[in-house]
């Protein structure tokens, strides 16, 4: 097996609360050749500070970059930036409230080793509240949606995506090779988070990318007060989640106008579009099509 430079791009905006766990876990890889950049986007708390505790610590190893105002940018832009000043030929993404299980980067080195075609591997995330004392819930696992432990060629992912009903790539899961992040243009500024910033980067991948998809076990996303945004009607109302959810997918059919789509994804996009614009006429439907289920 080969040992390529990983680079993990650790972004954070007032999250001295979890942040030191998060780099780490990044630190205690098992796999060694891998460097850790920290985004700071902005932050008014302690999190810089944090980040030049562990610089200082692991000198070459850990590195800390903000963007040239010092200001925040949004979730989109402090991941291009922590990219764009890595080194290394594979990248993995592991925000400040996120953990990477010891042996995830040495697992998915190695299976990028065994399948050169693809661009891009993840496996299975753990939503995860047992990190508090008192959970609200247990910890659970999001259905793959397709048969893991195998590579799948372009765009075929990319219906499931769209559909956001299992588990697609998540950025603390997935590691990707360097020439397909800069194939398929990197993440996006307009999303800035916390809805679809990384689904337009993932989308995109699928468009150029092959992708393997494993059953192993690899981060923990934490779930806290401050990001149940993914339970979406929490801390949006229904218009302002599908105003953004249609925002997404418009920019997708634009981005794809041109591209080699096939039919499926296609008439996927077309009837999640349909819905996006029309959220109240969807969710009558479906209420509808459940009753007579």
């Amino acid at each position: 097996m080969t040992q390529p430079l990983v680079s993990a791009v650790t972004i954070v905006r007032d999250g001295e609360r979890f942040l030191a766990e998060a780099i780490e876990s990044a630190l205690e890889q098992t796999y060694r050749n891998l460097e850790i950049i920290v985004v700071d986007d902005g932050s008014t708390d302690r999190s810089a500070e944090i980040a030049e505790r562990f610089a200082r610590a692991e000198p070459g190893r850990v590195r800390l970059v903000r963007h040239a105002d010092g200001g925040s940018r949004g979730m989109s832009a402090a991941r291009t930036l922590g990219v764009e000043a890595s080194h290394g030929a594979l990248i993995g993404f592991l925000d400040a409230d996120d953990v990477w299980l010891r042996n995830k980067t040495a697992e998915q080195v190695a299976v990028l080793d065994a399948y050169p075609a693809a661009g891009m591997v993840y496996g299975r995330t753990q939503i995860w509240y047992s990190w508090d004392a008192n959970p609200v819930r247990s910890d659970y696992f999001y259905d793959l949606g397709v048969a893991p432990d195998r590579l799948y060629p372009p765009l075929r992912l990319l219906p499931q995506l769209l559909q956001n009903r299992v588990q697609s790539p998540t950025p603390c899961n997935a590691l990707i090779r360097r020439e397909a992040y800069e194939e398929a243009g990197g993440f996006e500024a307009q999303f800035s988070g916390p809805l679809y910033d990384d689904h337009v980067f993932f989308a995109k991948l699928y468009l150029w990318s092959a992708t393997y998809v494993s059953s192993r076990y690899w981060a923990r996303y934490r779930r806290h007060e401050a990001n149940e945004a993914s339970e979406p009607l929490r801390r949006f109302s229904y218009a302002h989640y599908y105003r953004e959810r249609r925002a997404f997918l418009e920019w997708l059919a634009r981005y794809f106008a041109d591209a080699p789509i096939d039919a499926d994804s296609a008439a996927v996009l077309g009837s999640e579009l349909w819905r996006a614009r029309h959220p109240y006429r969807a969710a009558l439907a479906a209420r509808c099509s459940r009753r007579r289920r």
